[in-house]
């Protein structure tokens, strides 16, 4: 199974892909979808938009995780967040992909055994888990790549609960 995770964002939109096989996990490919913030709105939305779609193509994923929406204090980033989530799970729609969306906490207690954990454990546990020469940058690759692990676990435990029934 190939998991796609997505830490929207305007600025920066990070995804990460993974292909999970009898329980172990590889990294395929992890990076950032950026637009300058000098584009108008929808001109960085259909940036982000084309780029997660020529990247589904490529990897062709068979579930896709995204991180839930945080309302911090600040409205204007969560409004621009909000946007690009909308992009991500129009995608999601688009390419029939299963969709799992995920609180950080979540992500957290799934990748490190600890909701509470703060970035750079994250981080390290990613780097451990998929055996990588060194942590994923930017940070925002990195969450995405934490959110497809987690997605993938999800994914594999509905599996395995149906498999039961």
């Amino acid at each position: 199974m190939i998991a796609l995770g997505i830490d929207p964002g305007t600025a920066l939109c990070g995804y990460g892909f993974i292909e999970s096989v009898d329980g172990s996990c590889v990294a395929k490919s992890c990076g950032v979808i950026s637009t300058p913030p000098q584009l108008p709105m929808p001109q960085r939305l259909l940036k982000i938009h084309n780029q997660l779609d020529d990247l589904i193509n490529a990897f062709q994923p068979d579930v896709m995780g995204v991180e839930k929406l945080f309302f911090g204090k600040n409205s204007t980033t969560a409004i621009s967040v909000a946007q690009a989530r909308g992009i991500v799970l129009l995608a999601a729609a688009r390419h029939n992909l299963d969709l799992i969306e995920i609180t950080p906490n979540e992500v957290k207690q799934s990748i490190t055994g600890y909701g509470g954990a703060d970035k750079q454990q994250v981080i390290f546990m990613v780097t451990k888990i998929l055996n990588l020469p060194e942590p994923p940058y930017p940070d925002d690759a990195a969450d995405a790549l934490a959110i497809a692990l987690a997605a993938a676990y999800t994914a594999n435990s509905i599996a395995y609960r149906r498999l039961a029934l």
